[in-house]
């Protein structure tokens, strides 16, 4: 049944499933993921004493038939406690719940990254430190990013999304301008009466959507 739910629900990947508690534990750490729904009523190792020896990334929504155990689900900091039989609406608020865990932590992140002047992307499978001071701009891609560079021709790719890349950048030095586009604004070089901005050897389309933000933005220039 949670296969079906994890099937209709688009941003939801489901990485494995396991009848077998053991093996269960040994593929969660190789796998890290970031949701695992438990039973806890299971052979040799039960679901509450599994969520104990999981990775602290991984959060644990528990499902099962038994009232009783909600008390003791939340005692080892359970995302969410799901009574069988399980309704869709059910199973959409604890992922909803996982999405809101992820983001505040992944925005506390950025805060803790915006002190600093470069930020670590993964790229090609290893992490890569690259300073503010180098991005020209940013370019969306559904769910990845190219970063553009002054110091090489090729972008770099990372898995991350434009909403990530707004609360990880500071935002006193970059500015999105467009659905897909993360500027850095003291990379510009021009601003044409069109609202195209050059940065680099790249003309940049400011929408009508961020326009007035832009347009703040150089008021506070020249005033």
């Amino acid at each position: 049944m949670l296969e079906g739910y994890i099937a209709r629900t688009p941003d939801v990947e489901l990485l494995a499933s396991f009848n077998d508690p053991v093996l269960a534990l040994t593929e969660i750490r190789n796998l890290a993921p970031e949701l695992a729904f438990l039973d806890i009523q299971m052979p040799d190792l039960d679901g509450l004493e599994l969520s104990r020896m999981l990775p602290p990334e991984t959060r644990v929504i528990f499902t099962t038939a038994f009232k009783q155990y909600a008390f003791e689900s939340y005692e080892v900091s359970a995302l969410d406690f799901l009574l069988k039989p399980i309704r869709y609406q059910k199973f959409l608020e604890a992922v909803q719940k996982g999405r809101e865990w992820f983001a505040l932590k992944e925005s506390a992140a950025a805060a803790v990254q915006q002190e600093k002047d470069w930020v670590y992307l993964k790229t090609d499978g290893v992490l890569r430190k690259v300073e503010y001071a180098d991005i020209l701009y940013v370019e969306g891609m559904k769910d990845y990013l190219m970063v553009h560079l002054r110091s090489q021709k090729q972008p770099l790719v990372t898995h991350l999304t434009m909403k990530a890349a707004e609360d990880m950048l500071p935002k006193e030095s970059f500015m999105r301008i467009h659905r897909s586009f993360i500027v850095n604004l003291p990379q510009i070089t021009s601003v044409s009466a069109q609202g195209d901005l050059k940065v680099g050897d790249t003309l940049l389309h400011v929408s009508e959507g961020y326009k007035e933000a832009f347009d703040q933005y150089l008021k506070g220039l020249t005033s």
